[in-house]
């Protein structure tokens, strides 16, 4: 039987509101902090001193700051008010010990402090740049809808059976049986048969799932036929077994396609800025080969299709 293989399909946990320890305070504030454990001639924090824990205060506007990133319901501000003081109490004594025994002063925290440093000055500058970005409009968003029917209008539903093994099973006797199998449970008979380690499943994916590429040839197969995916270390021996019209509506694409329009004129813009950035530097590489650049073509194709649709759009029926 003709077999063919198919490319795998590839598919911020927000803390809670607030919690006494370091979960909403951060252990990065404490790395930092470290920074200036020690120092005798630290300059006065700005705000409203609250609490003094050996003598370091802790301001209003420190915990003002906790809390707008805690994102707290309205009606439990107060509680989360006195639950992040303490935290932050608990925060400065830590800072004060692990100053006391010279751990802001070690190469691996230093390394850290530094790095954490560039990476929020980098991205400053980046949402400065970003945050003028103009949101998609209503124009925009219609027309991508009307542009992709197979991610929405068109979209398809994808009933299969699996089996799934790992991929350093699939020996030349295997191969054989494969093409030689008529259906799933053949394959399988004969995976049992060998004592070959294998797992059955059911799975429904949506033409939006995928790469544009992989749907359009499952819809040319007929029902039961046999077709491979690798997937990491894995081999899947899928079949079709019902293919259902799963139409999205454009009032219920609109806030992915949306989402989806950000993120790429947010890369868009990157892109340019970086390569702005990068004609205007003089840049030297000393004791290291320069990266072969990438052709400009392969640079701008999407990656099995990923850049070419929303996420998130196909996930529901």
């Amino acid at each position: 039987m003709n077999r063919f293989n198919l490319l795998p399909v590839t598919g911020e946990e927000k803390p809670a509101p607030y919690r006494r320890g370091f979960c909403v305070i951060g252990m990065f504030a404490i790395a930092v902090g470290l920074a200036a454990c020690g120092s005798k001639d630290a300059e006065k924090k700005p705000g409203q001193a609250l609490v003094r824990v050996n003598g370091e205060e802790i301001t209003a506007l420190q915990l003002n700051d906790e809390l707008s990133r805690a994102n707290v319901p309205p009606g439990q501000q107060e509680a989360a008010t006195r639950q992040l003081l303490e935290s932050l109490i608990d925060r400065q004594l830590v800072l004060a010990e692990a100053g006391r025994n010279k751990m802001d002063r070690t190469p691996d925290v230093m390394k850290a402090i530094e790095r954490a440093k560039a990476q929020i000055i980098a991205q400053t500058y980046v949402q400065s740049i970003t945050s003028k970005l103009a949101k998609p409009s209503i124009a925009e968003v219609d027309d991508y809808f009307q542009k992709h029917p197979e991610f929405f209008s068109q979209r398809k539903q994808f009933d299969m059976k699996q089996l799934v093994m790992s991929s350093n099973d699939a020996s030349d006797n295997f191969k054989r049986a494969l093409d030689a199998a008529k259906s799933l449970d053949e394959v399988a008979a004969w995976l049992e048969k060998n004592g070959v380690r294998h797992a059955r499943g059911q799975l429904s994916r949506s033409s939006t799932d995928m790469p544009p590429e992989m749907s359009a040839k499952l819809l040319t197969m007929p029902k039961t036929q046999l077709f491979v995916v690798r997937e990491g270390g894995n081999t899947l021996i899928n079949a079709i077994i019902d293919v259902r019209e799963a139409p999205v509506s454009a009032k219920d694409a609109a806030p992915q396609i949306e989402k989806f329009l950000i993120n790429k004129k947010i890369k868009e813009a990157m892109d340019a800025e970086i390569a702005h950035l990068r004609s205007s530097a003089k840049i030297e590489y000393l004791g290291a080969s320069a990266p072969v650049a990438a052709p400009a073509s392969a640079a701008s194709a999407p990656a099995n299709g990923s850049a070419m649709k929303p996420g998130g759009t196909a996930q529901g029926n």
